[in-house]
């Protein structure tokens, strides 16, 4: 299998190198882009930099994704929840409580070891990831898309980057609405003060998220929200932001909240286009038993 090779011409240059990358490859996290950089993978010009340098305008940059081998990773007979499949892709319904993909601490037992027992996997998105155009959270349901060859995840990934790819996840949250739809345009980068949280911060990347209430309860609403950017945490950073944090999320909301096996986040509808014949396809899903439950309950206590 062959070493995957991208090259890119910078238009404007304003940004280190891997903040660059980063922005250009929202798919491919920043340490694998920091992997690239150092690992002699990335040249500008072709000459090799370090990630600190600033792109300049008409640079030409190259991008070298060494071929991975799928047999790295255990394919695992894990029951699938598949809600569409053709050649180039697969459309999975993720259990809220599944990792996506291996890493540390999470070896086996992911969607990845799930799906590679299913189907081949598309190999440009680094060793350990192969497949996977975008993630959800280990406690985020949802709907996911998966690239079965290269051709599609090259073109779903740029749909991904172009906004042209719909997604609408459902939320309950902390508090009481004044407003029905609102806009959160807040930049989302690294918390300084804990490396496991994102937070927004003046030197983060640009994050968008637009939200409806359809459902406000006592303390609580029902939410959509619309994803424009697809930042780490995103919804969840954003909501706790605005001082309505998701319910039952460990991580950004408050103690005192709903009982449940992590964030009510769900994604449950998610808008593409199929790579070869361009065909626009939607999908939907309902949100997993335990959310319904709580949505009962606190339907019945209002």
């Amino acid at each position: 299998m062959s070493n995957k090779v991208l090259k890119i011409t910078v238009d404007k240059g304003i940004d280190r190198l891997d903040k660059f990358l980063a922005e250009q490859f929202p798919d491919v996290s920043r340490s694998q882009i920091d992997k690239l950089i150092n690992g002699h993978h990335v040249t500008v010009n072709d000459d090799l930099k370090l990630p600190k340098y600033h792109v300049q305008s008409g640079d030409q940059i190259s991008l070298t994704f060494p071929a991975i081998k799928n047999s790295d990773l255990l394919a695992e007979d894990i029951p699938l929840d598949i809600i569409y499949e053709d050649d180039d892709l697969i459309v999975v319904n993720k259990p809220q409580g599944m990792v996506v993909h291996p890493s540390a601490g999470h070896a086996d037992h992911t969607l990845v070891n799930a799906l590679l027992a299913h189907a081949p996997l598309s190999t440009i998105n680094g060793q350990f990831r192969p497949g996977i155009v975008h993630r959800i959270d280990k406690d985020t349901s949802g709907l996911l898309m998966v690239a079965k060859n290269n051709f599609a995840h090259e073109r779903l990934s740029d749909d991904l980057r172009k906004h042209k790819t719909g997604r609408k996840y459902l939320a309950l949250v902390h508090g009481n609405f004044h407003e029905q739809t609102g806009t959160i345009k807040a930049p989302i980068g690294r918390d300084p003060k804990n490396r496991q949280k994102q937070a927004v911060i003046a030197s983060g990347r640009s994050a968008v998220t637009h939200f409806k209430v359809l459902e406000q309860f006592k303390n609580y609403a029902l939410i959509e929200a619309i994803l424009e950017t697809g930042r780490t945490h995103q919804i969840r950073v954003h909501m706790a932001y605005i001082g309505h944090p998701v319910a039952a999320d460990p991580l950004y909301g408050p103690k005192k909240t709903l009982s449940g096996h992590g964030q009510y986040l769900h994604a449950a509808s998610l808008t593409l286009t199929q790579p070869h014949t361009g065909q626009e396809l939607s999908f939907s899903t309902p949100v997993p038993e335990e959310f319904q439950k709580m949505l009962g309950r606190l339907r019945n206590s209002r």
